[in-house]
């Protein structure tokens, strides 16, 4: 089996001007919301044996800050091509995950994560699913659970949803 958690990065900062999309970082509420997320994370045993993560600042931020919970942080490569990315990128990025980790974590952003977990998830509790279905709100996680012995075996449809967590559901705030 493989586990699949997508997590999309805290609510980023907008108000400092002249910086790139790229470069931008988290917002007060965000550096609220990725410890939050975090320490249920680590409640919950859903702690990664890998992490790959989108270059921009706000999640590398946002890793950051969940992973402070914990035992330790996950190795974590970070890739450019998570930045702003389609499903199909983040699959190929899945599909070239280590063998040995069978817990991964993705740290990414809208549309295209929100978009690659719906692609995934063909099963699951129905409550879940539609509260996927209608938002992917900031620091909320997706974890998806395959049938299969290596990443690359992973399609559309093959994964069960274990469940979806917004930061509202745990004390905090969506947006």
């Amino acid at each position: 089996m493989r586990r699949l958690m997508l997590l999309r990065h805290a609510k980023s900062d907008w108000s400092v001007s002249g910086q790139t999309d790229h470069q931008r970082g988290l917002a007060l509420r965000g550096e609220t919301a990725a410890p939050l997320m975090g320490r249920y994370m680590a409640s919950q045993a859903l702690v990664p044996d890998q992490a790959i993560v989108s270059t921009a600042v706000r999640t590398r931020e946002t890793l950051r800050l969940v992973a402070e919970a914990f035992p330790q942080k996950p190795p974590a490569s970070y890739e450019e091509r998570i930045y702003e990315a389609e499903p199909e990128a983040i699959l190929a990025a899945i599909a070239k995950a280590p063998s040995s980790a069978k817990t991964l974590l993705i740290v990414g952003h809208n549309p295209g994560l929100h978009e690659t977990a719906m692609l995934l998830v063909g099963s699951g509790d129905k409550r879940a699913r539609a509260k996927l279905s209608a938002k992917f709100p900031t620091a909320a996680l997706a974890v998806i659970d395959f049938d299969v012995k290596s990443w690359s075996a992973i399609g559309p449809g093959s994964g069960r949803l274990e469940r979806f967590v917004t930061p509202r559901a745990i004390g905090g705030e969506d947006d």
